[in-house]
């Protein structure tokens, strides 16, 4: 459960099997490698029909040149059913409508607001440098790796467990000073995870 300052009021239901991932990869030769450098981001799979609540973007979100500035999505069971943007809203329709898979979420990330490059204060205008400073969502496709046994599993398996299938893959950030999450575990005991935009775990 995902609360901020802006107005984030979010809940995201992990599938069964999680896993959570960062850092350094294996690639399928065997060979460990670090895909994103640099990295700060522990990331794992929303299923696709648990995302309930509304999120307030906290940074622009660059999409094929153009800056979509100001946003907000809300979502219920798992896709988006109203959205809106003080700037290039357009282009966050068109976003969202790209394919079936784009209006819902592929990948949740845990950052803390405490990091090299949220201090830095700088705006890259590129994703792989900006997911980096704080927590982020992704619309669109969920990765194999974040589930166990996914790498192995068909299209037909990955989407029983609930795996989302898009043609894009779009983070966008919604981290702030003041993030608090909260996860509830299967027995319904609770436990802060971040406070004050950071890990306390």
């Amino acid at each position: 459960h995902f609360k901020s300052g802006l107005g984030t009021d979010v809940v995201v239901k992990l599938v069964d099997n999680h896993i959570w991932a960062g850092g350094s990869e294996h690639a399928a030769t065997g060979v460990v490698f670090n895909p994103n450098i640099p990295t700060e981001e522990t990331f794992t799979m929303p299923h696709k029909y648990g995302v309930d609540g509304v999120v307030y973007a906290s940074k622009p979100l660059e999409y094929q040149g153009n800056l979509i500035e100001d946003f907000w999505l809300r979502f219920q069971n798992g896709k988006v059913v109203a959205f809106g943007a003080k700037k290039q809203e357009a282009t966050l329709k068109n976003l969202l409508e790209s394919d079936e898979g784009s209006s819902r979420l592929g990948e949740i990330a845990l950052i803390s607001n405490d990091s090299p490059i949220s201090n830095s204060g700088i705006l890259f205008l590129n994703t792989l440098f900006d997911e980096n400073a704080s927590c982020h969502m992704a619309l669109g496709r969920a990765y194999p790796i974040n589930v166990q046994g996914g790498v192995e599993m068909s299209q037909e398996q990955l989407e029983k467990v609930g795996y989302n299938h898009s043609l894009v893959h779009s983070d966008f950030m919604f981290g702030t000073a003041d993030m608090s999450i909260v996860g509830t575990k299967h027995d319904g005991s609770t436990v802060q995870i971040f406070q004050n935009g950071n890990f306390i775990i």
